[in-house]
């Protein structure tokens, strides 16, 4: 697999997986920061997997 298509891949799961987890922690009462990073969760999900 190239870099694209993993990036591709891993935007798709995170436009799933984003607010879904935001409503599990909405409903669980967690409190966590969510202070916006450089890099969105799809970018940071291609290095990782990418190394």
């Amino acid at each position: 697999m190239d870099t694209t298509t993993i990036f591709c891949e891993s935007d798709e799961f995170c436009k799933e997986f984003e607010p879904q987890w935001e409503q599990h922690l909405l409903e669980s009462s967690l409190k966590q920061r969510r202070r916006q990073g450089a890099l969105c969760l799809s970018e940071i999900m291609t290095i990782m997997v990418g190394f």
